[in-house]
């Protein structure tokens, strides 16, 4: 008796040219020209027409400037954030299409946009396992064209901002960061320009590109699992968690950078959660203390009565229970570093002990007689306005000057959404191998409202909701929503809607539990749906008399759905409103019975 097929990914069939046209002509219908306000739009997103020989004298500009391979760095990460906003758009239009047809609006709007035409060769997607492969030629790339003019045929490629675009489309639009890579170039004198994109943990020699999408050393950019850290030599410190290509993220560790190699006090400020001490550590690692003592102290997690203690240290018999001398972190961090989190909740009478430790340099103990020279580097943070806690009287303004020096804002997530599929992927890999789980990735649905949601907690409550998906999702499975969002979490109003034919989906038109949508443009009703699993390619039934019984039935629409996705299971429970569970339940019925279907 043959078995239910295993459950691999396979390739998606391209889309005929008839739905390819419908697809331009929507993307077509989002463009609006506004002559008077010279304004021109694609969708919410403003546009610019630029000259392709401007183009070439901006990047022959760069190279003589900045060297080749800055140059093309920085045009790499320019087209990742162009890539990304427009895998937005693709997830507005993806309406019932499959995932092939709708990522394949990423080349449409290149090709719009006039880089290239696009021709998709093989493409292999599973959301849910994290897959992807495709490979595409692209002809008459524009970029490749006047690096030639300017340049030359020569042994490099030169589409950089091109794989930089399609690497953040592919990235966002699968909710994990893939590198797309340029195997084949016009500017080497090939006939056609070749990219082949992959998950960036499945390649080997993509260290150019990596380095491209790297705006400085700081970061790890898109992966922490290709580079793993190097033990601190004064420590255990790691700043693993340094990972994002957006270019808030990326200012911020040039700043970073910066700072670390002067003696000036640092404030971050940024919403709580968005990474200040990851930074902090990071900042100390870089600097020239990195080999003496990175000592932190959540300002906010202290009494107020033990704050004093705490930063200046403690004579023997100085108060009850003092039974003997100890250190405060100013002198636990002396020649390194000492990280004051939270310091806006201090009371005003540490407000002033603390001013006068930075200003003189050295600290008493309490109970105790004798100052003590400490030498550390002070780095602070604070996800209150600090400014305004002057102007409340709540913060002095002297301690506010003393600390306001090098003052580095952290943008919140919402503001760097790039950076979402990176930390996506970065938690998933760090709980399931802290858990010893075999997740495989996030359903579509999961994709669509991680990158949707606001973050009010930022990067420490996306972090906490990857580790609840990793302990609530099966084993072999992907993390959905239903494992995400169960505390209390509020998603966009906009975020779900109703289908024609009734079914709840996602508002980037991805269907919920029971309510998946076919593969490609889904027909209207229900009736259509079943006509058009029971129907052959070519419109002719499968010979099910008018009046077979509902077991029939059922039997050939789980058939003909294997048979359509080539026995991807899960592509088959998406065909049939299904869970990939409910289908398998449903296969092994059928094979209680005989009537296994085969694909």
């Amino acid at each position: 008796m043959p078995r239910p097929p295993h459950d691999e990914p396979v390739p998606r069939r391209p889309r005929q040219a008839a739905s390819e046209a419908s697809a331009f002509d929507d993307l077509v219908a989002r463009i609006r020209f506004s002559a008077r306000e010279g304004r021109i739009w694609l969708d919410d997103q403003r546009m610019l027409l630029m000259h392709v020989s401007a183009l070439g004298v901006l990047r022959q500009e760069l190279i003589e400037t900045l060297g080749m391979e800055r140059a093309r760095g920085l045009l790499t990460r320019v087209g990742y954030n162009s890539g990304s906003h427009d895998a937005e758009l693709a997830r507005k239009l993806r309406g019932t299409r499959s995932a092939s047809s709708a990522l394949f609006i990423g080349p449409q709007l290149h090709m719009l946009e006039g880089v290239a035409r696009v021709e998709s060769v093989r493409m292999e997607i599973d959301e849910e396992r994290g897959h992807f492969y495709g490979e595409f030629h692209w002809h008459g790339s524009a970029e490749a064209e006047e690096h030639v003019r300017v340049y030359g045929i020569g042994s490099q490629v030169a589409c950089w901002q091109q794989s930089g675009y399609a690497s953040g489309f592919v990235s966002r639009f699968m909710g994990r960061p893939v590198m797309c890579q340029e195997l084949q170039c016009r500017a080497q004198g090939a006939p056609h320009c070749v990219m082949v994109g992959r998950p960036v943990e499945e390649w080997e020699d993509a260290d150019a590109e990596l380095r491209a999408l790297q705006a400085d050393q700081l970061s790890l950019g898109l992966s922490a699992a290709l580079r793993p850290p190097q033990p601190e030599p004064g420590g255990p410190l790691q700043d693993v968690d340094v990972v994002g290509v957006s270019a808030g993220f990326n200012a911020v560790c040039h700043m970073v950078r910066r700072a670390a190699q002067t003696q000036a006090t640092v404030l971050f400020q940024g919403e709580s959660g968005v990474g200040k001490e990851v930074l902090a550590k990071a900042l100390h690692r870089i600097s020239p203390r990195a080999a003496q003592p990175f000592i932190a102290i959540n300002c906010a997690a202290i009494p107020a009565e033990l704050v004093e203690a705490e930063l200046f240290g403690v004579e023997k018999g100085a108060y009850t229970g003092a039974q003997s001398s100890r250190p405060g972190r100013f002198e636990r961090a002396d020649g390194g570093t000492l990280f004051l989190d939270e310091v806006g909740i201090l009371a005003w009478p540490a407000q002033g002990k603390l001013l006068r430790a930075l200003q003189e340099r050295e600290v008493e103990r309490v109970g105790g007689t004798t100052a003590r020279k400490v030498n550390v580097r002070v780095v602070a943070a604070s996800n209150l306005d600090l400014r305004e806690e002057v102007r409340a009287g709540r913060f002095r303004e002297d301690l506010f000057f003393r600390l306001h020096v090098l003052p580095l804002r952290v943008p919140p997530l919402r503001e760097r959404r790039e950076d979402i599929p990176v930390f996506m992927n970065h938690f998933l890999r760090k709980f399931s191998q802290r858990d010893g789980r075999r997740i495989t990735g996030f359903t579509a649905r999961a994709i669509d409202a991680m990158l949707a949601y606001d973050w009010p907690g930022n990067i420490r409550e996306l972090e906490n909701l990857v580790e609840r998906g990793v302990a609530l999702a099966p084993d072999e499975g992907a993390i959905d929503t239903v494992h995400l969002f169960v505390g209390g979490e509020e998603l966009p109003a906009d975020q779900f809607g109703l289908q024609r034919d009734g079914l709840l989906h996602s508002r980037a038109s991805r269907p919920l539990p029971g309510g998946d949508a076919a593969d490609g443009p889904g027909p209207a009703s229900l009736g259509e749906r079943v006509r058009a699993l029971l129907d052959g390619d070519g419109g002719e039934p499968q010979g099910l008399p008018l009046g077979a019984p509902l077991a029939e039935i059922e039997a050939a629409l789980v058939r003909r759905a294997l048979a359509r996705c080539d026995g991807n299971q899960s592509a088959a429970a998406r065909l049939l409103g299904l869970s990939r569970a409910q289908l398998i339940y449903r296969l092994k019925a059928l094979d209680g019975a005989g009537e296994a279907p085969a694909a």
